[in-house]
């Protein structure tokens, strides 16, 4: 096992000094030592931080593309592939032997309730899920990432490579109260739950880094709607986000800007560099545009009766659905009786599911009051509560 290959980048030389630089302000409650960037091999510098000391964890490692040639256009001209010595290995054993020992070292440094999301091709990502799974971590799910703007196939020997994968984990089965903000996401997908395929373009334009002579400063740099999504979906402002092969600092640039701490290790001082510049003219957002929206679960648990006991909704009024074809009224103890037939009595859950013939309700937005010719759910009745304990416990 080579596990100096650790960490993306050339070989090793006399640029590869052991250098720590801290990123600049701007990031809430997260101290200095988790808003940094390590240069050298990553295996050794994961061994040095703390234990159960990050919250997520981005990795995008070298893929072992095999690649025994150059790859040209019909034109004759050379495509600009990957040909880094980072990303050859002499054999798929080597690959595992170095696989292992990385997802090891990371998986140490993980909090308990802490993901990790690592992206692949099909030359390395099926391997990296076996291993994850002999480590003990949990698969949660597999993303496609499909490409907008995928590389054509210029041989015409094989489909167009056009999607890498993703595969989100936990550190292990019994890891039940990791971050996942299920409603926001939802909510910005137009109030559609946010599926596992995820269609984004390529890092292009004037996103994409470019050293000196025009070319590439970095050969697979990932865009940063790709890693904004991830740190929106798995982390909270004031996170740490861990990043062991940096690259070019796309993680540490989103995170910077999304309010969130980052540790980038980055074993070529070259790419550790540009990282470091790139993050430094990064602008992070304000507070409350990153600031995460309390989901409904962790929101404390108002039941019906409340609402009754409070004299929002008073015993002996009718509630009725959106479009008034279900009434139902209000009972004393906090129960509906189903109009028209006042056997069905129950929750506000159950009698909205009966009345419309379903297994199941959500009471709260079925059942609505109807005052002054006005029509509105008794979730909103619900928020006047909870704004109350929430008021009471200041």
């Amino acid at each position: 096992m080579r596990i100096a290959r650790a960490g993306r980048g050339g070989p090793k030389s006399q640029l590869q000094v052991r250098r720590t630089e801290t990123f600049k302000a701007g990031l809430p409650a997260v101290p200095a030592s988790f808003r940094q960037i390590l240069v050298g091999d990553c295996i050794e510098k994961l061994a040095r931080l703390p234990a159960e000391s990050v919250d997520l964890v981005f990795a995008d490692p070298p893929y072992n593309l095999q690649l025994e040639q150059s790859l040209s256009r019909p034109d004759q001209s050379l495509v600009d592939a990957v040909d880094e010595d980072w990303d050859k290995f002499s054999s798929f054993a080597e690959y595992d032997s170095f696989t292992r020992a990385w997802l090891s070292a990371v998986r140490r440094v993980m909090k308990e309730n802490a993901t990790i999301f690592v992206i692949g091709s099909y030359h390395n990502i099926f391997r990296v899920g076996a291993i994850l799974q002999d480590l003990g971590f949990w698969i949660l799910n597999d993303i496609i990432w499909r490409k907008a703007n995928p590389m054509p196939n210029f041989r015409g020997r094989r489909f167009t490579n056009a999607h890498e994968t993703l595969i989100w984990a936990a550190k292990s089965a019994s890891a039940k109260s990791y971050t996942f903000h299920y409603e926001a996401l939802k909510a910005g997908n137009e109030d559609c739950q946010m599926r596992s395929d995820w269609f984004l373009p390529l890092c292009t334009g004037a996103e994409r880094l470019k050293n000196k002579s025009g070319g590439k400063t970095h050969p697979t740099q990932k865009p940063e709607a790709l890693l904004s999504r991830v740190l929106l979906a798995a982390s909270n402002a004031g996170d740490v986000v861990l990043d062991p092969f940096f690259g070019s600092g796309t993680t540490g640039a989103v995170a910077k800007r999304l309010g969130r701490g980052c540790i980038g290790i980055e074993r070529d001082a070259a790419y550790a560099a540009v990282a470091r510049a790139r993050i430094a003219a990064v602008a992070p957002l304000p507070e409350a545009a990153v600031a995460t929206a309390p989901s409904r679960r962790s929101q404390p648990r108002v039941a019906f009766a409340s609402v009754v006991e409070a004299g929002l909704v008073e015993a002996g009024e009718i509630l009725v659905d959106e479009r008034k074809r279900h009434r139902a009224l209000v009972r004393a103890d906090g129960t509906l009786a189903l109009a028209g037939s006042l056997s069905i009595v129950g929750s506000i859950h159950k009698v909205g599911a009966l009345a419309q013939g379903l297994p199941a309700c959500n009471g709260w937005t079925f059942w609505h009051t109807e005052r002054a010719g006005a029509l509105a759910p008794i979730d909103v009745l619900r928020a006047t509560i909870r704004e109350s304990l929430k008021t009471a416990a200041e």
